[in-house]
């Protein structure tokens, strides 16, 4: 892995290649993504139907769409027990910690008869976008539902690829019911975006889209914001571990190559003060790929984004860390909770050799949906408030109103907004009520 040694202009560099990856690039793809959101909105059954023949083979129609309760049964009864044994480990985990967010609507009272206040609704519907084909990612399906559940959505649908068979993968939807799911769809890629934006005869629409996906999922809820919330235009996965000369240089280059397996697009980049600990970690990472089954994918992704960067004091590794504002930070160094005080710019922060990265993705209980590509100066994780809109309270009496009443009209006449002023007026002719 290669080690550069850090200054200005090393990291200046190094964060216009990172931006390289952001999502917004792909150009190539907006049209034909907009084509399908297009198709979609206009076509809605039909053209959900085609694309799903076309790009997943499966035979989708409005019959079989909406995964039965049976096909949950049957599911249910095919994921291993030791594995569902985790899986419900990990929800309370999981939920325990986003109840922790949960905010409450508010009322202030004055001393003259004014009441300002928050009301806290939870949004009426959420869609779910979940990754399928051969993989199955029961971790992002508990990461976005039950957040969601938490804030009291009365409606979440998830949509997820079918295989060609016309099923949905066992553990993924197992995660879904377990994790407080409404409705299933077997719909994927852009055209199950479009069809939570718009609505189909068989797929009714939602108010927000979250949940992370390939490139024309990522576009396809860019093309649809406005018509509905989205929670974010998520990058490739990344990791930044800060280190100094405590740290255990097998623990860290471990913990780089957990992200760098992602994809090619992944990137892993260790800031440290310690020349020796650069070399014996970059040692640990060659010895590593020799041995993990995604070789190719580490390399590569090592090759583009991959970095081991020597700083000459923590006072610069940190000011880099704030600078890349990566999606995970780890930090690992003799007086960890002094460095986390420092950081401002993180989606999350894991302290300490035995808080490696993938406790977040599976485990703890914070959420490991996360600002990518720099956004974590931001943007937060995915959590409760997403879920969740705000309406002000105003309540004055005209005993409250009528010291004030003059300033404001004079206010809305500095605008010119005279029927601002009016409507202030009209309240005090005459000295009272009509």
């Amino acid at each position: 892995m290669r080690i550069v040694a850090l200054d200005k202009n090393t990291r200046e560099n190094i964060l216009s290649d990172l931006l390289k990856r952001d999502p917004n690039n792909y150009d190539t793809y907006g049209e034909t993504v907009q084509e399908i959101v297009n198709q979609v909105k206009e076509k809605k059954d039909e053209a959900v139907f085609a694309y799903t023949k076309q790009f997943d083979g499966a035979s989708i129609n409005a019959g079989n769409v909406k995964v039965t309760e049976a096909e949950i049964k049957e599911a249910m009864e095919a994921v291993e027990p030791e594995l569902l044994k985790i899986m419900k480990k990990a929800m309370d985990n999981i939920r325990d910690y986003h109840q922790m967010q949960v905010r409450r609507s508010w009322f202030d009272t004055k001393k003259n008869g004014v009441i300002l206040g928050q009301k806290v609704t939870a949004l009426e519907s959420v869609g779910v976008y979940v990754p399928g084909g051969k993989a199955a990612y029961p971790s992002s399906v508990l990461m976005n539902i039950i957040p969601a559940e938490v804030a009291g959505v009365e409606r979440i649908v998830m949509v997820t690829p079918p295989g060609k068979d016309g099923k949905v993968n066992p553990v993924t939807l197992t995660a879904a019911c377990l994790a407080g799911a409404t409705e299933v769809y077997k719909v994927g890629g852009a055209q199950a975006v479009a069809a939570l934006a718009f609505g189909t005869q068989s797929i009714p629409r939602v108010n927000k889209i979250v949940g992370p996906g390939n490139i024309f999922v990522a576009l396809a809820k860019k093309a649809v914001y406005g018509h509905v919330s989205i929670d974010s235009i998520a990058g490739p996965s990344e990791i930044l571990i800060l280190a100094d000369e405590t740290a255990n240089p097998r623990f860290v280059a471990a913990d780089l190559l957990s992200q760098a397996e992602h994809d090619e697009l992944a990137s892993a980049i260790l800031v440290t003060t310690s020349r020796k600990l650069a070399e014996k970690v970059s040692a640990e990472v060659d010895r590593f790929v020799e041995q993990l089954s995604r070789k190719e994918i580490l390399e590569k992704s090592l090759e583009n984004f991959g970095y081991i960067l020597v700083a000459s004091s923590m006072d610069e590794a940190v000011e880099t860390a704030n600078a890349i504002a990566s999606e995970h930070l780890e930090i690992v160094t003799k007086d960890p909770f002094a460095v986390m005080t420092r950081i401002r710019n993180a989606g999350a922060i894991f302290i300490g050799e035995y808080s490696s990265e993938p406790l977040g993705d599976y485990f703890a209980g914070p959420n490991h949906v996360l600002p990518t590509n720099g956004t974590a100066k931001f943007f937060s994780p995915l959590g409760v408030d997403d879920f969740i809109k705000k309406s002000s309270i105003v309540y004055y009496t005209r005993e409250a109103l009528e010291p004030v009443h003059k300033d404001i009209i004079a206010f809305a006449k500095a605008e010119r907004l005279t029927a601002h002023a009016n409507s202030i007026q009209v309240r005090f002719e005459g000295g009272g009520h009509e």
